[in-house]
Parts: C-alpha cells; sequence; structure tokens
C-alpha cells in the first residue's frame, strides 16, 4: 500500500494524516488528494516534505502541517487558492509564485469569508496573501517575503479587497510592496512589522479601522490613508522611513481620524495633512506622539482646517512644522483645555510653575520661511549658513516673517504617556560663532532670497 493510498483512508475517518519524518520531494497533487479524500470540517494534516504543486481548497477545511511541510509553485502561477469559506491554513512555508504582474500571481489568494491564515511563512512570492471578499478573516503570525526584483516590479505583500471586519495581527511583512486594505470597513490591523517596503500600510476607502501596537521602519512611507473616515492609530513605531516622500504618517482626505500615543522617529517628514480632516464635522486629533529627530515633524498644505494638535512631544526635528503651498495655516488648534505641546525650540519660560509656558510659542525662524519657499536651501541645513541667516532675523526684527502657527498654551517638559513614554532628556543646541561673520553672511543669504518683511506674531498670551 503505497503512502498517498494510507492518507486517504485515513482521511475518510474526519482526519487525513501521514507518518512523521517524511522529508521526499514529492511530484503530483498529494496534498490535493488528502484534501479531495476529506469530509467537509475535517483536519488534514499534511506531513512533512516539499510538495511541488498547486493547492486549491474547495471544501471547508482545515489544511494543517505536521513538521517541516514546504508547498513550492515552481515560479509558476498562484500556489494556494481558497474558495471555500471558512477554511484555515496553519503552520505551511509557501513559496515559489509567478512573477506576472498583470495576474497578480499569489502565494495564498483567498477568495471566500472566514478564512485563517496562521503561523505560515511565505517565501519567493510577487503577492503574499491576497484576500477578496473575504470578510470576517483571520491573518495571524505570518511571516511574508517578496521577490528579489526593483520595488516597481513588486507585488502586495498582503492586500485586502472588500474584507470588512478582517483581523490583521503579529504579521512580519518584508521586502514587498504594500500592506494594502481598499474598501475593508471595521479592519483590526494589530502588533504587525513593515520592514523595507513601499508603503508599511496603506489604507484606500477603508473606514473604521484600527491601527495599533505596530513597527513600521526602513519603508519608503510608514502609514498612508487616503479616502476614509473613522482610522484610529495608537502605540505605533513609526521610523526611518525616508523614501522620496518619506512620511512616517500621512493623511489623505481623512475624516474622523485619532492618532494618539505614536512613536514618529528618523522620518523625512514626521505627520503629512492634506486635507485631512476633510470636513468640519469630523475634526481629527493627534494627540500625545512623540515626534523626534524627523526632517519635517509635521507638514500641513494650507487647506487644511480642524486639525487638533495637543500634548505632543516635538523634539529635534530639524523643521518642527512645514507649511507647503501658498497660504496661511489657520483653522488648527495647538492647544485645547489649557494644554499644548511640547516643543524643544520653545525659548519661553514657566514664572509660575505650572508646566505651561508664559509665553505663545510663535515660531518664526527667518531661515525656515525661506525654506518653505525654496526647498533647495535645505542643503544649507546645519551649516553656518543657516545660523548667520537667524542671527540677521534676531538682529533685525523688521525681517522676521509673520508665524506660522500658534500655541497658546506650549509645555515645559516633554509628556512622559506620549509615544511611549520617551525620556525627557533634550540634547543641547547651539554653538558659540563670532557674531560680525554670521551677520555678514547671514545678510548676504537675505539678499539674495528677497525675503519679504512682514510684521511680528502675538508675543505674550494674555
Amino acid at each position: 500500500m503505497n503512502l498517498a493510498l494510507l492518507c486517504i483512508l485515513i482521511s475518510t475517518a474526519g482526519t487525513a494524516s501521514c507518518a512523521e519524518g517524511d522529508s521526499v520531494h514529492r511530484q503530483g497533487n498529494t496534498i490535493a488528494r488528502l484534501i479531495d479524500a476529506a469530509e467537509t470540517g475535517a483536519v488534514v494534516t499534511v506531513p512533512t516534505g516539499v510538495y511541488h504543486e498547486h493547492v486549491r481548497i474547495r471544501k471547508s477545511v482545515v489544511l494543517t502541517a505536521s513538521g517541516d511541510v514546504v508547498i513550492d509553485g515552481g515560479g509558476t502561477g498562484d500556489v494556494v487558492e481558497i474558495s471555500a469559506p471558512g477554511v484555515e491554513l496553519r503552520g505551511f512555508t509557501i513559496r515559489g509564485t509567478g512573477i506576472d504582474l498583470d495576474k497578480e500571481n499569489a502565494a495564498v489568494r483567498v477568495l471566500a469569508p472566514r478564512a485563517v491564515i496562521v503561523g505560515n511563512t511565505i517565501e519567493d512570492a510577487l503577492f503574499g496573501i491576497d484576500l477578496r471578499e473575504s470578510p470576517d478573516s483571520v491573518i495571524r503570525e505570518n511571516r511574508i517575503a517578496g521577490k528579489p526584483l526593483d520595488i516597481a516590479r513588486r507585488g502586495d505583500g498582503l492586500r485586502l479587497w472588500r474584507a470588512d471586519r478582517a483581523v490583521i495581527e503579529g504579521n512580519t511583512i518584508h521586502d514587498g510592496r504594500d500592506a494594502i486594505l481598499w474598501y475593508s470597513t471595521g479592519v483590526v490591523v494589530r502588533n504587525n512589522t513593515s520592514v523595507r517596503c513601499r508603503y508599511g500600510f496603506h489604507l484606500m476607502y477603508s473606514d473604521g479601522v484600527d491601527l495599533s501596537g505596530n513597527e513600521v521602519r526602513g519603508n519608503s512611507v510608514g502609514i498612508y490613508v487616503m479616502y476614509s473616515a473613522g482610522v484610529r492609530m495608537q502605540g505605533n513605531r513609526i521610523t526611518g522611513n525616508r523614501g522620496p516622500s518619506g512620511y512616517g504618517v500621512g493623511l489623505k482626505d481623512v475624516d474622523g481620524f485619532a492618532i494618539t500615543g505614536n512613536l514618529i522617529t528618523g522620518n523625512r517628514v514626521g505627520m503629512y495633512l492634506d486635507g485631512s480632516p476633510f470636513s468640519a464635522a469630523n475634526p481629527g486629533t493627534i494627540s500625545r506622539n512623540t515626534l523626534a529627530c524627523n526632517d519635517i515633524g509635521v507638514t500641513f498644505l494650507p487647506a487644511v482646517r480642524g486639525a487638533v494638535l495637543i500634548e505632543n512631544n516635538f523634539i529635534d526635528n530639524t523643521e518642527q512644522v512645514c507649511v507647503l503651498g501658498r497660504g496661511q495655516l489657520t483653522g488648527n488648534s495647538f492647544s485645547a483645555g489649557g494644554r499644548g505641546n511640547y516643543w524643544s525650540d520653545y525659548t519661553g519660560y514657566d514664572q509660575d510653575r505650572d508646566g505651561v509656558g508664559d509665553y505663545v510659542h510663535e515660531p518664526s525662524t527667518l531661515f525656515e520661511n525661506l525654506l518653505d519657499k525654496e526647498p533647495k536651501l535645505r542643503l544649507l541645513l546645519h551649516s553656518p549658513v543657516q545660523q548667520a541667516v537667524e542671527l540677521v532675523g534676531k538682529a533685525l526684527p523688521s525681517t522676521r516673517p509673520e508665524p506660522k502657527f500658534f500655541d497658546e498654551y506650549p509645555l515645559m517638559r516633554p509628556s512622559e504617556n506620549a509615544g511611549g513614554g520617551l525620556a525627557a532628556a533634550i540634547p543641547p543646541r547651539g554653538r558659540a560663532m563670532t557674531a560680525g561673520l554670521l551677520l555678514g553672511l547671514g545678510a548676504g543669504v537675505l539678499a539674495l532670497a528677497s525675503a519679504p518683511r512682514l510684521p511680528r506674531g502675538k508675543g505674550a498670551r494674555s
């Protein structure tokens, strides 16, 4: 009696299994025969080995690996396709999809609801796990790696299309394109890691999504949300995302968002707000986050209205807040209930020792104003030229631009519960330089840039 027949006979009792320790390479449709012989609802156990086949699961079974089980697609097509509801796929190594972007070759494609994909390792995959109209599915503790292709030729490590109420938890996704949610509401994205992808997580038309406890690092963009509402981000670590745009968090036409308690560091832009919130009836809140050591802390487009920023730590970002394009930043709040944000460049004092600065924080640095108008000046950051321009702005107040924004109640110390409780230690700033040299150099740069002469801001808080 051969091994495949033995498995089939055993499976008729409700469970298909084979002897442990069998690590041979198998050709043909061994797994397919095990599934065909199993009854609906059975647990189909696949023994150790490398299986060179494309698996199609058309009945509701639990397919589980016993030991080290590899399903190898041989570099063609989709490797595993699930078209029955309630299928579980546990513990496999799945590798070797095709490379056809038009056909979107995937390691695991799910075409039915309530799939459970747990504890699998996906390697050498164009698309990793692809859910299409698969609500109430669970994707947990999988490791998903893309193919060694240029980023423009990769597929998505994880993709959801109309997969409402899915749970995406504890997965590691690396060297793919995006982990993307399309038209998927009420999804939980929790405790995942995304590394070296294009977008760590990308949401399109997906409302009520909860992203919490994720680590998103070394991607081109960290988390980007578009045309969605009710999105919550809490307790994520978003670091070192430095592609051409390099946003740690990007929001495009998003309503009713809540971004709380995240650590956002080392990105080109910590947060980018474009048309978010989208409507005045659904304001967005950004609170208790730490934005530190980014090139730019937060970038606003001037049309943004209704954003509330409170109790965030802005620590040693090269530029704390940037306003792109023409227009002024109005209609947003940088404080609420007598509490503002912590700014490492705030120069006021706290005479009554209530933890809130006695003077409004109204940044109006001359070099930043020039930088917003002419980004090429970024080449001069941290150079004596920058310090020279700032010295001119202090020596000649009439040259200083109007403040970008006002924080009425700046905090004197970093919020301890913001972004994972980042310590309050702030590195010292500034260098002693010759005043005459700086004034001369700064005046020259100022003349070349033809900076406008604008009035100063409001000054002390009333």
